[in-house]
């Protein structure tokens, strides 16, 4: 006897396939407890559909450091998601971008504090254009993407 269907099988392993993709895809963010951008990018990135975990320290300086965020590219955040690293104020279609395409990279940044990107909106304030950074895992450094800094906020 053939057995033609192999939903039985093969519907468990779907299912463990979607929960690690699922985990995958959660923002680990370590920010300070007083810095209200962080909390906007936070609220950004929920907006946009990911899932987080937000955990508050008193610096997140050692936690890019480990990470393998250059000095000249810190911001006042650091997150983790699928094995790469987002450095400040990186917004939600750059996350997405990073996680289809799966470059050798260490992760992305918006080094500082710029105005008028994901959670540093200021109304009448804002940089006219911005760059997310792609971190190479062989040191090298690239723009990944170009922003104008006074979009409002992206809300998916």
């Amino acid at each position: 006897m053939k057995i033609r269907n192999f939903s039985f099988i093969l519907a468990p392993l779907a299912l463990i396939a979607c929960a690690q993709v699922a985990a995958a895809a959660t923002l680990d963010v370590a920010k300070t407890p007083w810095c209200g951008c962080c909390t906007e990018w936070v609220a950004r990135m929920e907006a946009a559909g990911f899932t987080l975990k937000v955990r508050d320290v008193q610096d997140t300086a050692p936690i890019a450091t480990a990470a393998g965020v250059p000095d000249r590219l810190r911001s006042c955040h650091t997150a983790k998601i699928a094995g790469y690293v987002i450095e400040g104020h990186v917004p939600a279609e750059d996350i997405r971008r990073l996680l289809k395409e799966k470059p050798d990279a260490v992760g992305l940044s918006v080094p500082g504090m710029v105005a008028g990107s994901p959670g540093m909106e200021t109304p009448g304030r804002a940089t006219p254009t911005y760059q997310t950074v792609l971190i190479g895992r062989n040191g090298k450094l690239s723009v990944w993407a170009t922003h104008a800094g006074s979009q409002p906020a992206h809300v998916h």
